[in-house]
């Protein structure tokens, strides 16, 4: 007859259950390691009132982005209840336009009929300025009395 302790006992019983989590746990599927499925690239909102504050923020997402050695791009603009937008700028790496723009003479006035259309204009001066000896464009924009909205440029040092 195989007597067991009262001692052991309690020992026995948690080396049982110990073994059957261990080989429980063997079992169990083998995870890989995390593995990226999306990155974002960094961006900045700005909210605004006037034509004259999103050519404002315009330039201070340029001044942002450039920190990343990319350039600003809008991702989004929102009209708010209480008369405001907001505009979305992310960082996009530098690369050459797929269709390249024509270069805006800053030294025109330009019509535009929405905010997009006011980015558009002030980056392809932008761009006309930096071509001409690393300037930047400065913007102002006005509305005339019968309600169309222009945009005239002039190239600054930095």
């Amino acid at each position: 007859m195989i007597r067991i302790s009262s001692r052991a006992s309690p020992i026995v019983a948690r080396a049982a259950v110990v073994s059957a989590a261990l080989l429980l746990a063997a079992c169990a599927p083998q995870y890989s390691p995390p593995q990226q499925v999306r990155a974002s690239n960094p961006s900045v909102t700005y909210k605004y009132h006037s034509d004259q504050e999103l050519l404002q923020a315009n330039q201070n997402a340029m001044t942002f982005c450039s920190q990343y050695r990319s350039t600003a791009q809008t991702a989004n603009i929102i009209d708010s209840p209480d008369g405001s937008k907001t505009v979305v700028f992310e960082c996009m790496a530098m690369a050459p336009a797929a269709t390249p723009q024509p270069p805006l003479n800053p030294n025109l006035a330009y019509t535009y009929h929405t905010d997009q259309g006011l980015l558009d204009a002030s980056r392809n001066a932008g761009n006309y300025c930096a071509n001409e000896g690393s300037q930047r464009a400065l913007a102002t924009a006005t509305t005339d009395t019968d309600g169309t909205k222009t945009v005239t440029f002039r190239c600054v040092p930095q």
